[in-house]
């Protein structure tokens, strides 16, 4: 159904955005986030519902719950999806190819130039990743005070999340496998859409 919604507005919205503007903006998010999956989201937001308004706050919700529930890297399915919508099929390329690049020539910089006792004995280097670790704790409660709230999280539902990242977190074994809650989730809220309609017809 999520899905559906995001592809009818593509269909209906027409936004010629430019290519090097989408794989610019997706660059940046991936060359400039530390942390990966949660800590991303802050930038991902603030670039494409923001910044550039290439889709709602609500959408977004939505498509974040759809891409964290795929297989992939989180930041490359929200590239992908969004820039599908933009400009179809290259533009879902080239929002996950900017996405993917920064990581990859860094990586590739590294392995070529630095040896693991090389960054493992700098000092200047292990100061930078030291300061680094609060701000991707910060970039990662961001996202979920803001969708906590986009979600109209309150009293009676906070217990939800509460309890679902404490099952994960107490690694019980197959009782603490994320899929399962995400399909829990996803049943649950089709039966919350499906039995008023039910009820009252």
């Amino acid at each position: 159904m999520i899905l559906y919604k995001f592809s009818m507005q593509a269909e209906t919205q027409q936004v010629k955005t430019p290519l090097w503007q989408l794989f610019a903006s997706f660059f940046k998010i991936g060359a400039f986030t530390f942390g990966g999956g949660w800590a991303m989201i802050s930038i991902i937001e603030r670039e494409i519902v923001d910044k550039y308004h290439w889709i709602e706050r609500d959408d977004f919700l939505d498509l974040l719950a759809v891409a964290q529930s795929l297989p992939g890297i989180l930041a490359v399915n929200i590239a992908t999806a969004v820039g599908d919508k933009l400009r179809g099929t290259r533009g879902s390329i080239i929002a996950s190819a900017g996405t993917i690049l920064p990581s990859f020539l860094i990586i590739l910089a590294i392995a070529i130039f630095l040896t693991p006792d090389m960054i493992k004995n700098n000092r200047v280097i292990s100061s930078i990743f030291m300061g680094i670790r609060p701000a991707v704790v910060a970039l990662i409660i961001a996202p979920v005070l803001t969708s906590a709230k986009a979600a109209k999280i309150g009293l009676k539902t906070v217990w939800i999340p509460l309890v679902v990242a404490l099952m994960i977190s107490l690694d019980l074994g197959f009782i603490s496998n994320p899929i399962l809650y995400i399909l829990f989730g996803g049943f649950g809220g089709f039966l919350f859409w499906w039995l008023p309609r039910k009820y009252r017809s």
